[in-house]
């Protein structure tokens, strides 16, 4: 199924829209969102890509993340997606975005204004296994070792963001 999502400039005014597919191989920059659940033991909630995914399938990543529809606010898309991914929804709190890009090496490119979004919840995770193979809490410490020994079972974007000392410190002082 076709998607339009929102192309914008470097200061996230939208500029247009382009169909999903078609963006991400020309690898213009777009809006994006991450969202970042914690329980109250701290921990955070990751899923596993599916295998099906366009990219990154099989790679841990942060609990959920994706594109607002045309019209929608990027909050609004951060928590339809949490629902459509882990069967939840959950207050978001915004801290400090970032631009970045990737090359997938499959013809597809990310370049994305991506929104990050902190939420906290202790609901058992009822995931989609359409978009998640595997999902588990893990606590901070823990994650940062196991990103060090085995960096490449993590999504670009997350290493991104969870090895940069300042993200890490506004993502664990929002939860």
């Amino acid at each position: 199924m076709s998607q339009e999502i929102i192309l914008v400039d470097k200061n996230d005014n939208q500029i247009g829209s382009g169909e999903k597919m078609d963006v991400h191989k020309k690898g213009l920059l777009h809006r994006a969102f991450s969202v970042y659940v914690f329980n109250d033991k701290g921990e955070m909630l990751l899923q596993q890509r599916a295998l099906g995914k366009y990219h990154s399938g099989g790679l841990w990543t942060n609990t959920c993340c994706g594109h607002p529809y045309v019209g929608e606010t990027t909050e609004a898309g951060a928590r339809r997606r949490l629902e459509e991914e882990f069967g939840f929804d959950c207050g978001l709190t915004e801290i400090p975005w970032l631009i970045y890009q990737v090359d997938f090496g499959n013809g597809l490119h990310e370049h994305e204004f991506l929104h990050i979004y902190v939420g906290r919840k202790n609901a058992q995770p009822n995931p989609d296994p359409a978009e998640i193979g595997d999902w588990k809490w893990i606590a901070v410490p823990d994650l940062m070792l196991d990103l060090q020994v085995r960096p490449e079972n993590y999504t670009y974007w997350f290493k991104l963001i969870v090895q940069d000392p300042e993200k890490l410190k506004q993502l664990m002082e929002a939860k």
